[in-house]
């Protein structure tokens, strides 16, 4: 809960800070990386650094933080602060590498602001730092302390690839060394950790698309990205017999337990956490609504058809509805409606725990056609590939 003494000094500050976030954050990086170039070698993506996502992504939490401490005073926003642990734990920060963070960023608020930052405002905004720190502290120690092993990273053999769709590659990983492997949830990912041509290593998190459960193997399909740096190499440079680091699985995208029916909204690569659900739900002989709903450009393109549509054949309840950007690029037999998703002619169950997936303004788009249609809010779940920028915007 934020203090009586600093919420006035928040209230009043938090328009200036939250409209210069922004360029805090990106001095914060530039004085970060020049303090400690190692961060770069397998923790920060220097992809997401060029981009600008990784500054977004940083600015969109904490102005979304403070303001939660504001309107929602003794809460906290658990769901923003599970997404961010998650990923954190996946790349293995440690506790120790918060003061390193906070002494980086307030220097970055000092520069940026100037004489407007007095004793006063570095206090209560470093309250607000403090109290998003030590929540999300608390919540990786319980991820770790849930998984098989205590390291961040373990050694896996490619054992297998196989084309998925166009541009899109099916890998299948075995354990390299005797590291216990924690059984994963359906919808959760891996940080997979490559080393560059210039020797720095980097990371990048992969929904797994197979049996999530297995204890045996790691799958996971993933888009060749052209202005990625994991992609190209596991695409080009990865050949059967080698071995990469993967972390151990997080996420906290996990399938409703209920009777309640599901609805899977993907667009393009997105479709992975969903052919897990989807295969997850089929061996189980669910007997859950579920209605699957996927939107590609050309069907070519989609990754994983045959798995979803094998385990929608098999589930009693299921329907698949496929949108097509390019509908002559049906396949003979398939059943698509041209252009983007839309939800508005559809008869959504308005109990439905909905899950999407996709690019930013695709989950957007449908989780406002999803609440125009009665579900609510609470109902609708959404993962990210790379930096979190929902609130960003």
């Amino acid at each position: 809960m934020l203090s009586d003494k600093s919420r006035p000094v928040i209230e009043a500050t938090l328009p200036i800070v939250g409209g210069r976030i922004g360029e805090i954050t990106k001095k914060f990086y530039t004085g970060l990386f020049a303090a400690r170039p190692e961060l770069l070698d397998g923790t920060f993506s220097r992809a997401n650094q060029r981009n600008g996502t990784q500054q977004q992504a940083l600015a969109g939490s904490i102005a979304a933080f403070a303001t939660h401490l504001l309107r929602n005073p003794g809460t906290l926003p658990e769901a923003v602060l599970s997404r961010i642990a998650h990923k954190h734990a996946s790349l293995g920060i440690r506790e120790d590498q918060y003061p390193i963070v906070y002494e980086h960023l307030f220097a970055a608020i000092a520069d940026d602001l100037g004489d407007a930052v007095t004793a006063e405002v570095a206090a209560a905004w470093s309250e607000v730092y403090w109290l998003m720190a030590d929540a999300l502290v608390k919540i990786e120690k319980g991820l770790y302390a849930r998984q098989a092993n205590d390291k961040a990273w373990s050694p896996w053999r490619l054992v297998a690839r196989e084309p998925a769709g166009v541009g899109s590659m099916t890998f299948r990983f075995e354990p390299a060394d005797d590291t216990p492997v924690t059984a994963a949830t359906p919808g959760q990912y891996v940080s997979v950790r490559v080393v560059l041509d210039d020797g720095l290593r980097q990371a990048r998190q992969y929904t797994l698309s197979g049996d999530a459960a297995s204890t045996t193997s790691r799958v996971f399909t993933a888009k060749l990205d052209g202005g990625g740096e994991v992609s190209p190499v596991l695409h080009h440079g990865v050949a059967v017999g080698d071995v990469v680091e993967l972390s151990n699985p997080y996420g906290d995208i996990e399938v409703d337990g209920s009777d309640a029916p599901i609805v899977l909204a993907t667009a393009g690569i997105g479709c992975t956490p969903s052919a897990s659900v989807l295969q997850s739900l089929a061996a189980e002989g669910s007997p859950r609504r579920v209605l699957v709903l996927h939107a590609e450009q050309t069907e070519a393109n989609w990754a994983l058809r045959d798995q979803m549509l094998g385990a929608v054949d098999r589930l009693p309840n299921a329907e698949l509805l496929l949108w097509l950007e390019d509908a002559g690029s049906r396949f003979a037999g398939t059943e698509a409606t041209e252009g983007l998703m839309d939800l508005a002619p559809l008869d959504l169950p308005l109990d439905a725990k909905v899950y999407l997936c996709g690019p930013l303004p695709f989950m957007r788009a449908v989780r406002s056609q999803a609440i125009d249609a009665g579900i609510p809010a609470t109902n609708i779940h959404y993962e990210v590939f790379g930096p979190d920028l929902w609130l960003v915007g």
